[in-house]
């Protein structure tokens, strides 16, 4: 068609100025493989009737649109005002400065990852971080895995493969994304024998089903929902009994377990991973990014020949962790050998003990500024909200918090505008309740932040 003389040929626009800068920034390859797809959304919109002149003299500009939006990593930093301190969606735990510089580090640079620099032979990368859970647990000895997940399995297959696994069923949980407890437990090889009831489980039910063929007993942490009303479970300590008494193990698996007492900051009490173990678990599993306030791992603490045992399977080489989170989690368990300023270096904690005063107070401030940054029909309010912790942790706690409280005009307004924030160069993700878009500011560290962000509506 002769409207098609009016767009550039390949080489004559790569040769071009524009070409160049747009080569510059993103490659040959990849300009030249963008510019042929939009000659030939070009052309075809020519033979539609477009008019060609438009179609080159925008060709330019949707050229360097695409080549932008491709170079952009899915992966964004956002604000996760949602009110959920650690969303499974959104990463989970935010890092202490201290876990990010030594994530750095070995990131950069060649370190004794497997190396004994005393004895100049090969060392073990779990020996990095042994030492600190068993000084902050109270454990014999300890391990690590990629998550608390691949704890458990491995936990599992190496104590049971083929054998029975004692669980009560009322702790046969499902974890994030339909993965279920029992599930696990048939990958890992082993047969699971359930006891009691849904809503009770008594000592007696363990003590019937134990066998020669029994493997281990196992008490699951039931940390995402709970059961209230006529329940009744056997406490990990009486179990550490029953389990001793059978010549049988037992795993204690915590789940998002903690280090440090919860109703120091004002939640309900769980079971720390050292009471666990002062308990009797043979051995307790638990997450490293979770109440931890590290990055994805999991931890398995306990007696040393367990942790031989485990360390000796096959798949431990299948589930290790790398050396830029075991220098990220060594940076993190350091933390908690200082108590006293823990809050304040490690931001999971901070959250979590943040007092709602300080967060409306927060609220007012930003409420004006937020609003005058607001598209025309949406208005910028103060509220009281509820945070959760999130990933599994206390689901029925919430912290009182505050917040801001979005409106505009219209049913959908809230979608409409929380579409928007999703939009921006750093999204902004709060929730939608009762009309109104949600931005809850518990995990907002500055004013600045979020006005930032929003500049760019």
């Amino acid at each position: 068609m002769p409207g098609f003389r009016l767009l550039p040929a390949v080489d004559q626009f790569l040769k071009s100025d524009t070409g160049q800068a747009l080569i510059a920034s993103h490659g040959r390859h990849m300009v030249t493989a963008a510019l042929r797809a939009e000659l030939d959304a070009a052309r075809d919109a020519i033979r539609g009737g477009a008019d060609a002149q438009a179609a080159a003299d925008a060709l330019p500009a949707r050229l360097a649109a695409v080549l932008d939006a491709g170079s952009q990593s899915r992966l964004r930093p956002i604000l996760n005002l949602t009110g959920t301190i650690l969303h499974t969606n959104l990463g989970r735990a935010i890092l202490a400065e201290d876990a990010i510089a030594a994530a750095s580090s070995a990131m950069a640079a060649p370190l004794a990852l497997e190396f004994d620099l005393d004895g100049g032979g090969r060392g073990q990368r779990d020996d990095h971080l042994r030492g600190l859970l068993c000084e902050l647990t109270g454990a014999e000895d300890a391990t690590i895995v990629n998550n608390n997940a691949a704890a458990v399995l491995i936990a599992l297959n190496t104590l049971a493969m083929g054998r029975h696994a004692i669980v009560s069923r009322g702790e046969l949980i499902e974890i994030g994304g339909a993965f279920r407890m029992p599930d696990i437990m048939a990958r890992a090889g082993a047969k699971l024998v359930e006891v009691g009831t849904t809503n009770r489980t008594h000592a007696r039910d363990y003590q019937g089903a134990i066998t020669p063929e029994t493997g281990l007993l196992m008490k699951v942490h039931t940390s995402n929902y709970r059961v209230e009303g006529f329940t009744k479970e056997v406490p990990a300590s009486e179990l550490a009994t029953i389990s001793r008494k059978a010549g049988v193990p037992l795993l204690n698996d915590l789940g998002s377990g903690s280090l440090v007492d919860l109703g120091d900051y004002g939640l309900r009490r769980e079971p720390t991973v050292a009471q666990a173990v002062t308990e009797g678990a043979d051995l307790v599993t638990f997450s490293g990014d979770k109440l931890l306030g590290g990055p994805q791992a999991g931890f398995i603490v306990g007696r040393r020949d367990l942790i031989a045992a485990i360390n000796a399977n096959p798949l431990k080489r299948a589930v290790r962790l790398d050396k830029i989170r075991i220098a990220a989690l060594e940076a993190t368990l350091r933390l908690y050998r200082d108590p006293d300023r823990l809050t304040d270096r490690l931001p999971t904690l901070r959250y979590l003990a943040r007092p709602k005063t300080d967060i409306a107070t927060m609220a007012r401030r930003l409420a004006p500024l937020v609003n005058d940054l607001l598209p025309d029909g949406f208005h910028a309010g103060t509220c009281d909200c509820e945070s959760q912790i999130g990933s599994g942790a206390l689901p029925t706690d919430t912290l009182p918090s505050a917040g801001l409280r979005l409106t505009g005009n219209g049913g959908d307004a809230p979608d409409r505008l929380s579409a928007r924030l999703r939009a921006l160069p750093r999204p902004v993700v709060g929730h939608i309740h009762d009309g109104a878009l949600i931005l809850d500011l518990r995990c907002l560290d500055a004013d600045a932040v979020l006005l930032t962000a929003l500049a760019d509506l």
